[in-house]
């Protein structure tokens, strides 16, 4: 299993929206509407590194409003 933090940035005004919608999306452990510089912060899982990243493009970055994302791999050393 492969876990990871999904940094978004969104439009002004939709974090909370985009982060609700992103919540139902399978394989999101959890969303968060945040302060900073990124605006929702997500821990998804997927079973390989290339369904998180199908997961990431078809899914999370077709999400409205959504202008940027950045994925962080979880790792274990």
């Amino acid at each position: 299993m492969v876990q990871a933090y999904i940094l978004i940035q969104t439009e002004v005004g939709k974090a909370s929206t985009v982060a609700d919608t992103i919540s139902k999306i399978p394989g999101v452990i959890q969303a968060e509407d945040v302060t900073g510089p990124y605006d929702v912060i997500v821990r998804a899982q997927a079973e390989t590194v290339d369904e998180l990243g199908r997961m990431v493009v078809a899914k999370v970055q077709q999400v409205d409003g959504i202008t940027r994302t950045l994925t962080c791999p979880v790792v274990h050393l």
